[in-house]
């Protein structure tokens, strides 16, 4: 053993073993990741560099760093060296886009395989695809309505995550932007009686509500962030071979965006950030402009090594 310690140490300490222990951790162990949208926000922050658990789901196919090439064949045919259980409903989760599998994202699991989902402005509806006996077990008698004959969970992750919130930073709601798209986006518009809600009319036929049903081995992931998210509502269902892992740690945090993308920006608009930085102070003043570029690059030190689950419990402070 001793043996073997020392040469394992000798190789570590050269220029080759220092590659490869770094890559094997890249590959299989931790990776860095860094958020770089409000998607999550009040949960996870724009700036937020994280290390996450490549083996959380089994061992996704190793990818070449920067250029994101698979460095192995996908012998399994799903994604993964190692398969192993998928994501479970309320997880924050990253994962390849499925539309672009060089881009990461990071977003919440609010929905597994066969569960069936409706989205009505500002509230989200699921039923867990195992049946009235286990929502019943599961979930708290005030959170359960029956809709269409059916027993349905209404926003179980609002108050068990405190981040999780409907919070408008867009002139129009995010609910009216899919009513607009729906040909082009995952949920298709539908009437629900029992939901009293604004009712619109998508051609020519009146709605109320958004549905979706997830295929097998897909999950639904949907940003804390609801009303300022690009989630799976837009582009669907993410699959079991576009799961990476886990986030597990903050080891840096860091405030970098800019006035005017706070101020007006897309995928960055905060103005509730300028308010607290600027105070009684007009945040479309040059004076609160000031004030935000003496408080850029500052470090988020009260971030700096928290652990992501015990982080996503606690009320945000931003």
């Amino acid at each position: 053993m001793k043996k073997f310690l020392a040469a394992f140490y000798r190789f570590s300490s050269t220029w080759t073993g220092t590659i490869v222990i770094v890559l094997f951790l890249i590959f299989f162990v931790l990776q860095s990741f860094v958020i770089p949208s409000g998607s999550m926000k009040r949960t996870l922050l724009i700036g937020d560099f994280l290390f996450a658990k490549k083996y959380s789901y089994g061992v996704p196919i190793p990818h070449l760093p920067w250029i994101e090439m698979p460095i192995l064949p996908d012998f399994n045919d799903n994604g993964h060296l190692i398969t192993a259980e998928g994501p479970k409903r309320g997880e924050i989760v990253i994962f390849r886009y499925p539309k672009d599998p060089k881009i990461h994202y990071v977003k919440r699991c609010v929905a597994t395989g066969e569960d069936e989902l409706i989205y009505v402005d500002k509230a989200l509806f699921i039923r867990p695809h195992e049946g009235d006996d286990f929502i019943k077990k599961n979930y708290k008698p005030n959170q359960l309505i029956t809709l269409q004959g059916k027993l349905w969970v209404k926003d179980p992750y609002i108050g068990k995550y405190p981040g999780v919130g409907y919070v408008p930073e867009m002139d129009m709601s995010i609910f009216e932007i899919l009513i607009q798209r729906s040909s082009e986006v995952d949920m298709k518009p539908i009437f629900v009686e029992e939901l009293n809600t604004p009712t619109y009319t998508n051609e020519d036929i009146e709605v109320n509500a958004l549905y979706t049903k997830v295929p097998k081995d897909s999950y639904y992931m949907i940003g804390d962030n609801r009303e300022n998210s690009n989630d799976s509502r837009f582009w669907g269902p993410v699959p079991y071979a576009n799961i990476v892992g886990k986030p597990l740690i903050i080891y840096f945090s860091m405030e970098f965006q800019s006035y005017d993308t706070l101020l007006s920006g897309e995928g960055g608009k905060d103005h509730a950030a300028l308010k607290r930085a600027c105070g009684n102070i007009d945040i479309t003043s040059p004076e609160c402009r000031d004030i935000w570029n003496k408080k850029r690059f500052t470090i988020r030190w009260d971030r700096v090594g928290r652990n992501i689950e015990s982080l996503e419990t606690e009320t945000p402070i931003e």
